[in-house]
């Protein structure tokens, strides 16, 4: 049996959980900038596919990267990391 290739995996947090089957995560890393040395944060958002709508807003999640699911949506929801204090 011919095994998956390697999968991109990134952590983020929930924005939006509105939609059906679906979650926005947000996702920030730093990078640092040639000249100044200076670091930067990069954020960008992710549509994830969550098919039994696990998610709230504010949870911190482990996204995976997967085939594309639907037009904007080719990440999964891998696992939650931390469930949101306030709601919880």
């Amino acid at each position: 049996m011919a095994e998956r290739g390697l999968r991109k995996k990134l952590t983020g947090t929930v924005l939006k959980n509105g939609m059906d089957k679906t979650a926005l995560v947000l996702v920030e890393r730093l990078t640092k900038h040639r000249t100044y040395n200076k670091y930067l944060k990069r954020r960008k958002k992710y549509m994830a596919h969550d098919p039994q709508n696990r998610c709230q807003i504010g949870d911190k999640v482990r996204i995976i990267e997967s085939r594309p699911i639907s037009k904007r949506k080719r990440w999964q929801i891998f696992d939650i990391i931390q469930k949101n204090k306030a709601e919880a």
